[in-house]
């Protein structure tokens, strides 16, 4: 009898064991296969010289496109002729008048009824609210294109027509303070407990090693040799980017051949040794069964007690 419950044991083992491998088919080292779309049979490899940018080789990322909820700087001032006479004291420019007759001379001011300056959040609907001025759409522009449509929505105003403002006197400065709408994550495999999401605003000068320092580092279940960039396309039905990183070497020596930049939308990926993975599946599996032996083995000994036949392990006390 023990033999046989023996091989159960073992039979049962292994046919979790064989489950779990089957579950969790992602790339062991460089050379596995991934999960790739469209049953691609492609595997990890790292990316030529040249071909992806990486900590020595970075590239400027290009002109930056307002989203929500990034927060901007929006300045606003009008150039305004102003007259004025030369007094004693001024320092005297080259071609300035020598007279004291009155002269003009540009200058510029804040807007009347309402100043613009300050910080703006750009709304769910990408629109920023300037107040007594309306609200700007700058959602999917740069910020030049921004400045420029904050100018020509000014100029249209009837308070700012009345005084002749034209698009050239208006300086619109616009910046960010805060970039909230562009990011990229780094997500943790829990080996069978789940995963974490990290997401963090991008700035353009990030590598694979700031992006794990900032989630403390490795989890304390992870596999040094299963980390990657998971990397998006801009159209569908293209082939994604799979960029394998080398832990060990990136960081015990000094190799930054895998320490890539990173990009908008990233995904860099964590995932959990396998072994703990396999042990954490093993025991979600097993726990409802020892639950209920337990139930069963106690239920047992309750009745046996009460009936007076001992508790059930042949003591006849």
């Amino acid at each position: 009898m023990s033999v046989r419950r023996g091989k159960s044991v073992f039979v049962v083992a292994g046919l979790l064991l064989s489950t779990v491998g089957c579950m969790h088919g992602s790339p062991r080292d460089y050379f596995g296969t991934p999960p790739m779309p469209h049953n691609s049979n492609a595997s990890i490899q790292v990316p030529p010289t040249g071909a992806v940018p990486r900590e020595l080789d970075m590239v400027a990322l290009p002109p930056y496109v307002i989203g929500p909820p990034d927060q901007l700087l929006i300045e606003v001032v009008q150039r305004v002729t102003v007259p004025r006479t030369n007094e004693k004291g001024d320092i005297l420019y080259e071609d300035a008048p020598t007279n004291k007759k009155p002269f003009t001379v540009e200058a510029t001011e804040r807007l009347g009824v309402q100043p613009i300056s300050g910080q703006f959040q750009v709304r769910p609907d990408g629109t920023v609210g300037l107040g007594f001025w309306g609200n700007v759409t700058v959602s999917g522009l740069t910020l030049d294109q921004a400045a420029e449509a904050i100018r020509a929505h000014l100029v249209e105003q009837v308070e700012l027509r009345k005084l002749r403002q034209t698009p050239n006197s208006i300086v619109v400065i616009v910046d960010v303070i805060a970039y909230n709408s562009k990011r990229y994550y780094v997500i943790t495999d829990g080996g069978g407990f789940g995963e974490q999401v990290f997401p963090f605003p991008i700035t353009g000068g990030e590598t694979v090693l700031d992006a794990i320092g900032n989630i403390n580092g490795l989890p304390d279940v992870a596999s040094k040799r299963n980390i990657w960039i998971a990397r998006r396309t801009p159209h569908p039905g293209q082939p994604w980017q799979l960029l394998p990183v080398d832990w060990v070497g990136l960081t015990q020596h000094g190799i930054s051949h895998t320490n890539y930049q990173v990009l908008p939308g990233d995904r860099i990926y964590v995932k959990a040794q396998r072994l703990v993975t396999i042990d954490r599946t093993m025991a979600r599996l097993f726990a409802p069964v020892e639950r209920v032996f337990g139930i069963t083995l106690l239920g047992s000994n309750t009745i046996n007690n009460i009936a007076g036949r001992g508790n059930g392990f042949n003591n006849n006390n």
